[in-house]
Formats: C-alpha cells, structure tokens, sequence
C-alpha cells in the first residue's frame, strides 16, 4: 500500500478540524500547532480538501475551515483519493500486466489487498475517529485500557 505522510497527514488533519468545528471556522494554523504539520504543507492538502468539497473555507478575520457535510458522511478514503494518494498495492495499478503484460505470480493477492483496504477504509467515517479518540480520553483519565473501533467499522 502507498499510503504515505500525505495521506497520514491530511486525515490527522481532519479529525481535528472534526474535533474542533461546528461553532465557528478552525485555522490551519491552530491544527498545524496541534498536531505537529507544516502550515504550508496543510494549506496544500486543504486546497486538495476543498477541491473535493470534503472542507469549505471561510475568508476574513475569523476564517478558517469548516467540514462541507457532517462528520458522519465524510470517510477516511475520499480523504486519502481527494489528497492524491494511492491505496495501490500492485506494481502495475491493478492493470494486471506486471510481468511482460500478464499478471504476476503475486497479482490476485495484492489487487486483494487493495480491495480490503479500501473497503475498509471506505466504511470509517470522522465521526467515528472523533468519538474513538474521546473515548479514549475519557478512559485514560479514568485510567482504563484503550478502545478499538467498533466492530461494525472493522467488519
């Protein structure tokens, strides 16, 4: 799988705007203090963000970035395509002609393994992770054990 920083990075990102919106626009610059990220490179995912309507920006004093729908209808793989990254696992884009223009010994079972990952993926909305990640909050002050997600988001 080729998810990298960018693809990390942009859905950290937006669980915090998840996190922190409703009231009022969240500035780049208070996630990027928050959660250790580049201004410059979260004004380039946000550009992305708001391209795929995922994020509306709010101009002026008091600007920022709003969620263009609610939390729950706003999953972690539209995040992941609408920043550009690939959940590709084969060598030849799922084409299916990694040796000499025919599958390779190994095709099947990485076009599945991009499969389950985006299936999955497509199935964990903000929501979730904002509920997980004050779930687990709660709990350490209280001192219990972490939380996974539920099982409906790992089915």
């Amino acid at each position: 799988m080729r998810l990298t920083t960018k693809g990390r990075f942009a859905v950290t990102a937006m669980v915090d705007l998840a996190m922190r919106g409703g009231q009022a626009p969240v500035t780049l610059a208070g996630i990027s203090e928050r959660q250790h990220i580049s201004l410059s490179y979260l004004e380039q995912l946000f550009g992305k963000l708001r391209r795929a309507n995922i994020v509306e920006s709010v101009r002026g004093p008091g600007g920022g970035y709003c969620l263009a729908r609610p939390a729950k209808e706003i999953f972690v793989s539209e995040i992941i395509v609408a920043v550009d990254e690939s959940l590709d696992s084969t060598q030849c884009s799922g084409e299916g002609d990694c040796l000499d223009g025919k599958p390779c010994l190994t095709h099947e079972l990485w076009y599945g393994l991009n499969k389950t990952i985006h299936e999955y993926l497509s199935r964990v909305h903000l929501q979730q992770l904002v509920d997980k990640h004050n779930a687990q909050a709660q709990a350490q002050a209280q001192g219990a054990a972490p939380i996974v997600l539920s099982k409906s988001a790992q089915a």
